[in-house]
């Protein structure tokens, strides 16, 4: 098992902020909700034998609903590089081979099962798990021809199924950083790719997101 480089001065200098709760700068450019509470305006779909999206994806009550049926992603229509990424999220329950899902960050056309992309792990109990997906390098994992797992660092922080629970991607440069409900989970440098879509995985689990928001990164 290999084991997660060191972070880059900067991300740790992001990470520092976020756990000391500072105040974002008042002239830090303006977030955006990915998630507009309302719709899917502003996302795609790609799923496994070109299945209707309508049948995995939907909003209701201001919730973004996954079946996690059939395997596919929803993603973004536009690119982002350099940001911080919350997703508020929560199985809906978990059930054997139906507790699993993810948050895709740098997706790489074309679309595809699966995209070139790194994934932070949705499965129940290993969100701080990081997926590099063929075609996606960092700092001592290589290009592989199937998905590279870089594991968690330390026990699971997640919430019980039912409960919301608060997962942070921090994208700064070729660094990323993977927080859970305010834990560092996990961090990889030297990535080879550092923009892309940012989607959300259907993989068995019947999940929903109650917000997803960007803020740039200065």
């Amino acid at each position: 098992m290999k084991t997660a480089v060191p972070f880059s001065a900067a991300a740790i200098a992001i990470a520092a902020l976020l756990s000391a709760g500072c105040k974002t700068p008042a002239h830090k450019a303006a977030a955006v909700e990915l998630f507009n509470g309302k719709n899917l305006d502003g996302w795609t779909y790609c799923m496994r034998n070109n299945s209707d999206p309508a049948k995995t994806w939907s909003v209701r009550d201001g919730v973004m609903h996954c079946t996690g049926q059939p395997y596919g992603y929803a993603r973004t229509t536009q690119m982002y590089q350099n940001y911080k990424l919350t997703c508020i999220w929560r199985f809906v329950k978990v059930a054997p081979h139906a507790d699993n899902s993810g948050i895709f960050v740098h997706i790489q056309p074309p679309d595809k099962v699966w995209p070139v992309c790194v994934e932070c792990q949705g499965l129940y109990q290993h969100q701080g798990d990081i997926y590099l997906q063929p075609g996606f390098a960092a700092d001592g994992y290589p290009v592989e021809k199937k998905a590279t797992l870089i594991p968690q660092m330390g026990p699971p922080n997640e919430n019980p199924a039912g409960e919301w629970g608060t997962n942070i991607v921090i994208c700064n440069g070729n660094a990323i950083g993977l927080f859970v409900n305010g834990k560092v989970m996990n961090q990889i440098t030297g990535c080879n790719i550092t923009n892309g879509y940012v989607g959300i995985q259907a993989e068995g689990g019947d999940i929903e997101v109650r917000k997803l928001t960007l803020e740039p990164l200065e």
